[in-house]
């Protein structure tokens, strides 16, 4: 009996060393990988996932104007100001000349693409399409996005960081402040960079009509793994230490390159869930796009046509990543007619 029980007394202790050794192995691989978060969210890169910005409750504020510019053709300018998690945004803001129409004025939140935030001015870039909408009668918002010239807090970049997503959704909530302007007609607009979160804002944020996008990237996450961007303006020392860098290095080596078979690059990728779409989107891109891959563009197209959305898409033979004349004028003409078909 001593002898058996001195074995029962040994495979119950070499079991319980087995379990605390499973459960030491256990932990620690959970603390090595953060997907091995509680229920489904996610240790790291949680506030990226759609999920979580569902649950946001986004707020703007009253618009502050900072400055009055030189006049354009038919509408005035001003540096203007808003807050966004806090942080001050500070943007370019036109309002059309003349009488306010019943209901106010449609209006656009203007996203610009990737830009050095060192190198970034308000009055600069994008000067020919704010123009072209302000002239066909919009408030246009070109708003500076945080980190980019005076506006506060850090430049993230929109492909791993929500900042950009929640600046924009705020300065929409922002104009519905203004008494001028029709807080249900309201558009987004996105170049390249901010294609990725025109599209975000659009799953999250019912308020937003239409969006267009120019030359955009990243909505599956699989697209940016086959697809990379190729811009020379984010190379570079100071590029490679930025925030927005830091950012996108932390998610990867947490859970390797975007791949929608993994939970995490599943609970960020835009097409996943494009089923949360509720407003119509025009995309253009042009074939000879050096910086982005048109491939990004056709990838998102298939997606709203197999999901029955509404949208329109145009492929340019030429004009490169700005879509530069003489194809300019017609995406241009074709953007104006579809926002103000939607709004």
């Amino acid at each position: 009996m001593d002898t058996w029980h001195r074995r029962q007394g040994s495979r119950w202790i070499a079991r319980m060393t087995w379990v605390l050794v499973m459960v030491l192995v256990f932990g620690v691989l959970a603390e090595a990988n953060p997907t091995t978060a509680q229920g489904d969210k996610f240790e790291l890169g949680n506030d990226l996932t759609i999920a979580a910005l569902l649950e946001l409750e986004i707020e703007g504020s009253e618009i502050t104007f900072e400055e009055r510019l030189a006049d354009g053709a038919n509408y005035t300018r001003y540096i203007a100001s808003y807050i966004s998690e806090g942080n001050r945004i500070y943007g370019l803001l036109t309002i059309p000349k003349g009488d306010v129409p019943p209901g106010g004025f449609k209006a656009i939140v203007f996203n610009h693409g990737f830009i050095p935030p060192q190198s970034y001015r308000t009055t600069e870039r994008y000067v020919a399409y704010v123009d072209t909408l302000a002239r066909h009668g919009f408030v246009v918002f070109k708003i500076d996005m945080r980190g980019h010239g005076n506006s506060e807090g850090e430049p993230t970049g929109s492909y791993f960081s929500p900042a950009y997503t929640i600046d924009a959704i705020a300065a929409l909530k922002s104009l519905q402040t203004l008494e001028y302007v029709d807080p249900d007609g309201i558009g987004m607009w996105g170049h390249s960079m901010a294609g990725n979160l025109v599209l975000r804002a659009m799953l999250i944020e019912p308020a937003i009509k239409a969006g267009v996008i120019w030359a955009g990237a990243v909505y599956s996450y699989d697209d940016y793994t086959a697809y990379r961007i190729s811009d020379p303006s984010s190379r570079g020392a100071a590029q490679a230490e930025s925030p927005s860098r830091r950012r996108g290095r932390e998610l990867r080596e947490a859970y390797g390159d975007p791949d929608t078979s993994m939970p995490f690059w599943r609970a960020v990728s835009l097409t996943e869930h494009i089923e949360l779409l509720q407003s119509p989107l025009q995309i253009h891109h042009a074939v000879d796009d050096t910086v982005v891959n048109i491939g990004y563009s056709r990838g998102l197209a298939a997606a709203l046509l197999e999901n029955g959305k509404i949208y329109e898409y145009y492929e340019y033979a030429g004009g490169g990543h700005d879509i530069n004349s003489p194809y300019f004028e017609q995406a241009m003409l074709r953007t104006v007619e579809f926002f103000r078909k939607y709004l």
